[in-house]
């Protein structure tokens, strides 16, 4: 990449007022020699296919996509990777020869931090993950593949609890997959090795930012527990978690894996990991 043409990255998504990607992407590209810009643009859903289009214009190298488009994004471009496939939803948009590539790196992401940074191993473990939504769906898909011996999904509708356990079945998983209620909750707690929350309960600004979905007398000391959100970085979950003396992983871990995979997709270039983190702990004001 060189000459007078500054190029683009879009994040697509809305509402984006609180995301910090645009943050350590910047970095990323500034450390790397990249005369680029990351740049969020909150659309509405009438609007998304007129940004879709403007990826398609010269200088532009492709997109994030968050909340809420992962899945209505899909018909738009040419064509996905399997991950994607599989998974029915989209985070990165490469254009490659005038074409737009939907890719998933959220599988990615979480297994790395999981495995990486939370030095966790879930070959052989029962799992439990909150949510049915996009998250979870990454998440079941990604223990799937690390061969967990059991998953557990709980949701407050259970129908689509059900649904994605179903679908983890159908695909041919060795691992144990079921979707339980509520009221079987602590039964499921007491036999997991790894609990996941994959909602947005406890996050920042949410209706529920004050909640814990578990609290520290149901938890066990040899449990793990992984929560999504990363902000606040010690959600009502991870504060419950560390009082029951369990071990404990966030939710930015996953963020930054991801987006350097994205990053590495759209410029060929290794991301500077180390320095994404850098900003965004910076931005989250943790020391």
């Amino acid at each position: 990449m060189g000459g007078d043409l500054r190029f683009e990255i879009k994040l697509l998504g809305y509402p984006l007022e609180h995301s910090i990607s645009p943050i350590f992407q910047k970095v990323a590209l500034d450390s790397c020699g990249i005369e680029a810009d990351y740049i969020a643009c909150p659309v509405s859903e009438s609007m998304l296919p007129n940004e879709v289009q403007k990826i398609r214009e010269d200088g532009c190298l492709g997109a994030n996509v968050t909340i809420p488009y992962k899945e209505k994004i899909i018909p738009m471009l040419d064509t996905i990777d399997s991950v994607a496939s599989k998974l029915g939803a989209v985070n990165t948009i490469v254009k490659q020869n005038d074409k737009l590539i939907g890719y998933n790196t959220d599988i990615f992401g979480f297994t790395k931090g999981l495995i990486e940074h939370g030095r966790f191993k879930p070959t052989g473990k029962k799992a439990m993950i909150f949510g049915a939504g996009g998250a979870a769906r990454a998440a079941a898909f990604a223990l799937a593949n690390q061969n967990v011996d059991r998953m557990t999904i709980i949701n407050r509708n259970y129908e689509r609890a059900r649904l994605l356990s179903n679908e983890l079945r159908n695909n041919g998983f060795s691992c144990y997959a079921q979707a339980l209620d509520y009221e079987d909750l602590q039964s499921v707690v007491e036999q997991s090795d790894l609990i996941v929350n994959s909602t947005p309960i406890g996050m920042g600004k949410h209706p529920e930012e004050n909640v814990s979905i578990l609290t520290s007398n149901q938890l066990r000391r040899d449990i793990y527990v992984y929560d999504l959100v990363y902000s606040p970085i010690e959600t009502p979950l991870i504060q419950q978690a560390k009082a029951a003396g369990a071990k404990t992983l966030g939710g930015l871990p996953m963020l930054i894996y991801q987006g350097a995979s994205s990053f590495t997709m759209w410029t060929s270039c290794e991301a500077p990991v180390e320095l994404m983190f850098e900003a965004a702990n910076k931005t989250l004001n943790i020391k």
